[in-house]
């Protein structure tokens, strides 16, 4: 566990080393403000048993009121239903993907506990402060939404700014780590008009640090400023692609 904010009631922890095997490293976040807490994309049925035994160390499980689900992959998704039949949380999901979550085996008990997002995003209150969930649709599900707490100004990208392989949990050289970036980004994000539309909100925000939910974080203004000008000009998807698809010999 890596504590990554604390001023008073206010504490941001991350989780990065549960991946095991051949799965996609995957960080798992908790947002803690005045006795209750939000965990952000908790990940597969693998990842649930050392995250909850984990958590204990940061918060107690009582105090787990919220659960933020960004997308609809696997990754953030699979073990919804453990922790909502272990838990009274009530989770939230991007509206567009509401009707899909069953078929990750959400039983009807605990279904009712999970909030659609709407489109334009919405602010969800934790203990007394406003995480807001904004639109990054397209970056890369279609559905997708990212948190922003205007507390420790932690702007979590999901999987916007993932690196696979860097060999650090936080970015010191950007140049350097464009190596680890370049390739999930070319590939995962649609094209390059959806990373302007982003980075044009992302600007009005403060942001203190960017943390995505794969790889290493963005851990200074400077660092996060550093990607979003990156990301803005990057061509990628349909930007990359030919006039037409071939059939295979």
């Amino acid at each position: 566990m890596i504590t990554l904010f604390e001023s008073g009631q206010h504490k941001s922890f991350l989780f990065n080393d549960l991946s095991m095997g051949s799965m996609v490293q995957a960080n798992q976040h908790i947002i803690v403000h005045g006795g209750e807490a939000m965990m952000l994309d908790p990940g597969g049925h693998k990842v649930h048993s050392q995250l909850f035994a984990q958590i204990a160390s940061a918060v107690p499980m009582r105090d787990l009121k919220h659960i933020f689900f960004s997308h609809q992959d696997p990754d953030i998704i699979a073990a919804a239903n453990a922790w909502l039949m272990m838990t009274d949380a009530q989770a939230y999901l991007p509206s567009l993907w509401m009707r899909f979550i069953p078929h990750f085996g959400v039983d009807e008990l605990v279904i009712s506990r999970i909030f659609p997002i709407p489109d334009e995003g919405m602010t969800i209150d934790v203990g007394g402060v406003g995480l807001k969930v904004i639109p990054a649709h397209f970056l890369h599900s279609a559905g997708n939404f990212q948190v922003y707490d205007p507390e420790s100004k932690i702007l979590y990208s999901g999987d916007l700014g993932a690196s696979l392989g860097a060999p650090y949990d936080r970015v010191e050289n950007f140049d350097e780590h464009i190596q680890y970036m370049e390739a999930f980004h070319k590939r995962y994000m649609p094209c390059g008009k959806a990373l302007k539309m982003w980075a044009a909100m992302a600007r009005e925000l403060e942001i203190e640090m960017i943390a995505p939910q794969h790889g290493a974080i963005f851990a200074t203004p400077e660092l996060a400023q550093r990607f979003i000008g990156w990301v803005e000009t990057l061509s990628c998807g349909l930007d990359l692609m030919g006039d037409r698809f071939v059939i295979p010999a």
